[in-house]
């Protein structure tokens, strides 16, 4: 297994002039790179996603798309390439490489079948077992939050453009911070991270500064995560998916208390 990704490297600055105005300014850009993703030699996916902790990704879009179910099932990750081109290699177990090729193997086919559109559907709507539930999270540990992730996104704060996923332990501590040019990446950055560092989330919940989607409850969901916050307001699927799979789910508004969406309230207490 690879080693702990390194601090991330800020961005350089590129030259830009205003409209109407030669002058050369200078301003930092969100980098992004092509990542191609394999297990053992068999190519998988090819992912744009921002070049800072790609071992963290790797793991993490291994679990929270359903490819492996432990992070044992991983026995081995090579990173290669520079620049805006490069490979992830990971080596996993007979199981998990079975599971992986005939998951495949269900998407592959005619477009005109018929049949593979079913398949399709089944991706994007995945049987997922319920978790086993979890107690809310203190309402102290979300006051002032929004300020504390701007502190943490050393990314975001030099160049824009970046969504953040962390993850806050039991005693209301940021533990972990990942940003990436894409909302899912990001998430799955932080399982990753979660996941080789043996961090334990009981108690803890996840952030994502990005609207929170059905994609993300997925992710959450084969994580173990019992709670998941996001800056902007969930879906109305996304919040019967929570309900039905017992994720708390909690809106964090700029101006006004946290919005738990998931468990549902007591029918007494709805308007």
């Amino acid at each position: 297994m690879a080693k702990p990704d390194a601090s991330p490297q800020i961005a350089s600055a590129y030259a830009y002039a205003e409209l109407g105005d030669g002058r050369a300014q200078h301003a930092a850009l969100a980098e992004e790179c092509a990542l191609a993703i394999s297990y053992n030699d068999l190519n998988q996916a090819v992912m744009m996603v921002s070049p800072h902790h790609l071992e963290d990704f790797a793991v993490g879009f291994s679990l929270g798309n359903g490819l492996i179910s432990s992070i044992d099932d991983i026995y081995d990750i090579q990173l290669r390439g520079l620049g805006d081109s490069r490979e992830a290699r990971l080596e996993v177990s007979s199981r998990a490489f079975w599971a992986i090729k005939q998951q495949r193997r269900q998407l592959a086919g005619s477009s005109g079948c018929g049949l593979c559109g079913v398949d399709a559907l089944e991706q994007a709507l995945p049987a997922l077992q319920a978790l086993p539930g979890a107690p809310l999270p203190a309402l102290q540990h979300l006051s002032g939050l929004r300020e504390r992730i701007g502190e943490q996104q050393q990314l975001a704060r030099h160049s824009g453009a970046l969504h953040a996923a962390l993850f806050i332990d039991a005693a209301g501590e940021i533990r972990l911070c990942r940003e990436d040019i894409g909302r899912h990446n990001a998430l799955d950055k932080l399982i990753g991270a979660l996941a080789r560092e043996r961090i334990d989330t009981r108690g803890g919940f996840a952030l994502v500064t990005s609207r929170c989607s059905l994609e993300l409850l997925h992710k959450a969901v084969r994580a173990g995560l019992g709670t998941l916050v996001s800056l902007s307001a969930p879906t109305a699927l996304t919040v019967e998916w929570a309900r039905r799979h017992r994720l708390n789910l909690i809106h964090l508004p700029h101006h006004s208390t946290p919005r738990v969406y998931s468990p549902a309230p007591d029918e007494e207490d709805r308007p």
